[in-house]
């Protein structure tokens, strides 16, 4: 059924082009909409660029029936008006507080009571939501740039059982490939897909050529002294190290080695790239944010980019006793800036040419940051995201709609881009043991 849609602020700055997106329903804009975008217009963040381009959008549409009986978007599409009254009798003294979530549901509420087709208030807020169901007005979360399940989602691996013992031989004998056809395996879900191979006696870790239509064995290897300790660990590390992969994401929880196993394939090929940049989003914790934290910008940051260079820590004390040349040339690096550690901030807006580039925490990016990130990688460059899409700071993210898992969702089956997900803890015993049971 065709329905009355009311926007919430947070909807705009997730994703400007939002209107354009509900098919032919209509849409309403709460002027207390319009004055909270106003405070966003100025900046360099992704909120502000949403803010201004949606003003934009709605400035082209303006005429006087903007705000009567509203302008047509376009075919097969609603009609998009921007509604004045913020007000409401029925729930004066249910909120008392004057804020602009109150307006905008006030917004809503009244034209429930006036619309003959339903009314819907859409919003990234759970605490509005719950808000508007309180008072009887359905609402929903903006589910366009949401991935349809979590549990589906790629994992970039597959358990092959009963495998023919005489294919897994083969894999062990040079050249340790075989045709993809002469494997007798289902169809590949994506190109780079790994395998875990096995009988009741042998097994193989091998890897999908897309180039080259071959099933590839797998050996053990390291990358600048780290070793994967599980099957997804090493698949990590194949597709991390790979060439012509130059688009990798890797999920998993807290300890399953993401951002170690990253930093050390970008170290174990550094000679092939100018830089290495590893960066992440800082997203403000406990409503602090870093414009109220003390110190300069180096004292603001260092808290949020302490885990990055704990990671690179790890792999130069390997060194420290055997190998002082070593220890000292990670240093150097970090001092001549062959290796950056800095916020994504300072990432943005860079064309990155040759550059070896690691966002940590990427569950923590809106699709649109995704997309500013990728489309800034330039000749040889090599972009890797890493995260845990169950571990979301971000206020107006999830599961199904941070960044991470929508790339995962869209990359799928491209041959410049793999995925690996890991699921065995390897920081230490007591750590996976709180990660299964916390």
């Amino acid at each position: 059924m065709k329905k009355t849609l009311v926007l919430d602020t947070n909807v705009i700055l997730h994703d400007s082009d939002c209107i354009y997106h509900f098919e032919d329903n209509d849409i309403v804009l709460p002027m207390a909409v319009l004055e909270e975008l106003d405070h966003f217009k100025k900046g360099n963040d992704v909120l502000n660029y949403h803010a201004r381009s949606f003003v934009r959008i709605i400035d082209e549409l303006s005429t006087e029936k903007m705000f009567e009986s509203g302008v047509k978007l376009g075919t097969k599409q609603g009609i998009f008006r921007v509604e004045l009254n913020s007000t409401s009798e029925d729930l004066a003294g249910v909120f008392t507080e004057d804020i602009t979530d109150h307006r905008i549901l006030y917004t809503a509420y009244e034209l429930s009571k006036t619309e003959k087709q339903r009314v819907v208030l859409i919003s990234k807020d759970v605490n509005l939501r719950l808000k508007a169901k309180a008072v009887g007005l359905e609402a929903q979360d903006y589910f366009t740039d949401k991935v349809a399940s979590v549990d589906e989602l790629y994992t970039g691996k597959s358990t092959v059982e009963h495998m023919d013992s005489e294919l897994i031989d083969t894999l062990y004998k040079s050249p340790y490939e075989i045709p993809f056809d002469d494997a007798k395996l289902e169809p590949s879900p994506a190109p780079w897909h790994h395998y875990i191979l096995k009988n009741e006696t042998k097994s193989a870790l091998a890897v999908f050529n897309p180039n080259l239509d071959l099933i590839q064995r797998l050996d053990k290897r390291t990358a600048h002294g780290i070793s994967p300790r599980n099957a997804e660990q090493l698949f990590a590390l194949d597709i991390l190290t790979n060439d012509d992969i130059p688009l990798v994401s890797i999920t998993g929880k807290a300890g399953t080695g993401k951002t170690l196993l990253a930093l050390a394939a970008a170290m174990e090929k550094r000679r092939s790239y100018r830089q290495i940049f590893i960066a992440r989003p800082i997203v403000p914790l406990s409503n602090k944010d870093i414009g109220y934290l003390p110190g300069d910008i180096k004292s603001k940051i260092d808290p949020y980019l302490q885990p990055l260079w704990d990671n690179l820590k790890v792999i130069q004390n390997q060194y420290l006793n055997n190998d002082s040349a070593e220890f000292e040339k990670i240093n150097r690096l970090v001092d001549e800036e062959k290796i950056v550690i800095a916020p994504l901030t300072y990432i943005r807006g860079r064309s990155l040419q040759k550059i070896f580039f690691i966002v940590d925490e990427a569950q923590n990016l809106t699709p649109h940051e995704m997309k500013t990130i990728i489309t800034r990688a330039g000749e040889g460059t090599k972009v890797v995201f890493t995260g845990d899409i169950f571990q979301i700071d971000h206020p107006f993210l999830d599961s199904q709609s941070n960044g991470l898992s929508y790339l995962i969702d869209r990359f799928k089956g491209q041959r410049l881009y793999a995925h690996m997900n890991l699921e065995k803890g390897e920081r230490s015993a007591l750590a996976e043991l709180a990660s299964n049971l916390l």
